[in-house]
């Protein structure tokens, strides 16, 4: 045991400290309940790992008292995560420099003190009911161990629908480049047309009126 806390003492390097805004009011909240907390946030756990597998891993260090699997809000499966609690804060802060690091299920897990569970957190807070990671992994990006291929790229056509007019879709380049052959070539057809010669007695009017007055002063001499 002092082995253990001599370990939770001197640490390793800092890392950014995540603040869940959700749950605590402010960073210094969070912090002072990670202080007195025997809980450990476990992520990056593939989505077929068991409840008895992360039992019997975390039972190296010490006494485990619960396991709260992370849950697809929506469809109530396991979604990559879970909360791990001991008996005593000791064995939690020695699991996080022990355990942290090493493969469950061919996966390299992350453990990091947590301030407690509260009934809620274990489902995910993304868009598709699972983790936020997992909808921003990039669609060309496959993890079989979580849920397959990524969401970004639909999630960014959704995000960006509003610009659109229902029912717009978005031209090729090619069919660009097309419509603006259509264009010039109309344009140069109707400027042909224009600069064709016209025959002005043929269809000036004042030609016309000029002969039929023509017509009308013989007759009236001949009269």
């Amino acid at each position: 045991m002092e082995l253990y806390a001599s370990l939770a003492d001197t640490g390793g390097p800092k890392k950014k400290e995540y603040w869940d805004r959700r749950t605590y009011a402010s960073l210094e909240e969070q912090q002072e309940a990670m202080r007195n907390s025997s809980t450990l946030y476990v992520g990056n756990l593939s989505f077929f790992t068991s409840e008895t597998q992360i039992y019997e891993l975390f039972s190296v260090v010490g006494p485990v008292k619960s396991v709260i699997m992370g849950l697809n809000q929506l469809t109530k499966t396991p979604c990559g995560f879970c909360f791990v609690e001991y008996f005593s804060k000791e064995h939690a802060q020695a699991c996080s420099h022990f355990i942290s690091g090493t493969k469950l299920d061919q996966r390299v897990i992350r453990c990091d003190l947590d301030g407690g569970f509260i009934e809620g957190r274990q489902y995910g807070r993304g868009t598709s009911g699972g983790q936020v990671r997992d909808d921003r992994r990039s669609k060309e990006d496959y993890d079989p161990g979580r849920g397959g291929y990524g969401k970004k790229e639909d999630d960014y056509g959704l995000s960006n629908a509003h610009f659109r007019r229902p029912g717009a879709l978005k031209r090729s380049r090619a069919d660009s480049i097309d419509d603006d052959r259509s264009i010039r070539h109309a344009r140069k057809s109707t400027n042909s047309e224009v600069a064709e010669p016209v025959d002005k007695e043929e269809v000036n009017p004042r030609f016309q009126e000029r002969d039929s007055d023509g017509e009308q002063d013989n007759d009236d001499v001949d009269t």
